[in-house]
């Protein structure tokens, strides 16, 4: 429950003054929007959504954390926002459906949980939370995202990836975050029959065919939004059509759908502990070659570039500047296409501004190379390892899972990207 909270809020207050107040009395208030079933309108789940002190200034999500984003305290407060959630949930006589979704701001990613967020999550019996991300969190910290999502999987939870054709950073990041939810951005639901809108969904239904992840369509106001919404492929929705965000109690008599469930936890899978030469091994036999051979398998990757569209990740890791002097100027020129183009290695004198992330890393396992790309259309990795100054283990694969495995582990290399705006 909220301690210590003194029941006026002047109005005319300072965000910046009120924000600290509102942390030092956990002075938020989640309300709950029902997630259904689209066929039948029984409940799967509820989104929790942030609210701060009715009348103040900070009342409602966006002033909140701005407020919270300009005295760098928006970890601190997106933290408390989660407790106070699951604090709702597991209060004595709560009724809870199967899922709880819970919002995750990008910034302070990579900080520990607190000691009360983590007890409330290791609390968790009769519901499993579902923790929500944009493409902004994709962008600021792919590192710590991954670590992130690790953290869910371990105590039990579940990821979704939200506003997904907001940005295409996000479709780009579906097949390495492989979130069990994905969260269709409502502009796809206004305008069903634009070439963009039927690239974008067909892409999120193969990959929900493909893994079991379920489609949610956000925003459904109306009878007619609901037709839409199934035609898109989702079979999930939210909206107020359904209702509007409330109270937990509200939704008491809601019927649950008896089949909400979503795959299990998997942990491993973001924090591969092998290198990426080892990962690709482990699945598929290596071979030797010579330096000439070697140069040639990456040119055939380096060919593949052009076909890494606006859905595309490529990254790059290497631990001989010669190698990376060859590879930069190509990478750059995929910049333009591809939706995230990386480098990890020493002694990375780019021009500055570079199109491309860079990431410095002198001591690279191994004396290890890699090169991946990531596209609906096109995935290969080489992952090679010096034997000698000439020879070198090498394995080139087009498995999409080997690939995937792979590239998060050059992910883990970045860094974080400049700060991005907020908004809730």
């Amino acid at each position: 429950m909220t301690r210590n909270v003194t029941q006026t809020w002047d109005a005319r207050a300072e965000p910046t003054e009120l924000i600290t107040r509102v942390l030092a009395e956990r002075a938020v208030r989640p309300l709950f929007q029902p997630i259904v079933d689209l066929t039948t309108r029984h409940l799967i789940g509820v989104e929790a959504l942030a609210r701060g002190p009715a009348g103040s200034p900070l009342e409602f999500p966006d002033r909140l954390f701005e407020a919270a984003a300009q005295v760098d305290r928006l970890p601190e407060l997106d933290q408390l926002c989660a407790t106070r959630a699951h604090e709702i949930a597991q209060a004595p006589g709560a009724v809870v459906p199967p899922l709880v979704f819970i919002n995750k701001e990008p910034a302070g990613a990579d900080r520990p949980l607190s000691d009360e967020l983590l007890a409330r999550l290791t609390s968790i019996s009769t519901y499993r939370y579902v923790l929500e991300f944009t493409e902004r969190a994709l962008a600021a910290h792919p590192s710590a995202l991954l670590e992130v999502a690790a953290r869910a999987h371990r105590t039990g939870g579940a990821l979704a990836l939200d506003d997904v054709g907001a940005d295409r950073l996000s479709l780009a990041f579906l097949p390495l975050l492989e979130p069990e939810v994905v969260k269709l951005d409502m502009h796809l639901l206004r305008d069903p029959y634009s070439a963009q809108t039927i690239e974008i969904t067909a892409l999120v239904c193969g990959y929900a065919q493909r893994t079991g992840a379920a489609v949610v369509a956000e925003g459904i106001e109306t009878e007619q939004d609901l037709l839409v919404a199934r035609a898109l492929g989702a079979c999930w929705g939210q909206g107020w059509l359904f209702a509007r965000p409330g109270p937990l109690s509200a939704l008491r008599e809601w019927p649950v759908h008896p089949s909400a469930r979503l795959r299990a936890p998997r942990p491993e899978l973001y924090r591969p502990e092998a290198s990426p030469f080892n990962l690709a091994s482990a699945r598929h036999r290596a071979r030797t070659g010579d330096r000439h051979f070697l140069d040639g398998l990456t040119e055939h990757v380096l060919r593949q570039l052009p076909f890494a569209g606006p859905y595309g990740v490529v990254l790059g890791a290497y631990t001989d500047p010669a190698v990376g002097r060859h590879w930069l100027p190509r990478l750059a020129a995929s910049a333009s296409t591809a939706a995230l183009v990386a480098v990890s290695g020493p002694e990375l004198d780019v021009p500055d501004p570079m199109p491309i992330r860079t990431s410095v890393n002198a001591d690279l396992r191994d004396a290890e190379t890699a090169l991946v790309i990531v596209d609906p259309h096109v995935s290969v990795a080489l992952c090679a390892r010096r034997r000698s100054d000439e020879t070198f283990d090498l394995v080139l694969t087009h498995d999409p899972d080997a690939v995937h495995a792979v590239a998060r582990t050059l992910l883990h290399r970045l860094g974080p990207h400049q700060p991005l705006p907020v908004t809730r």
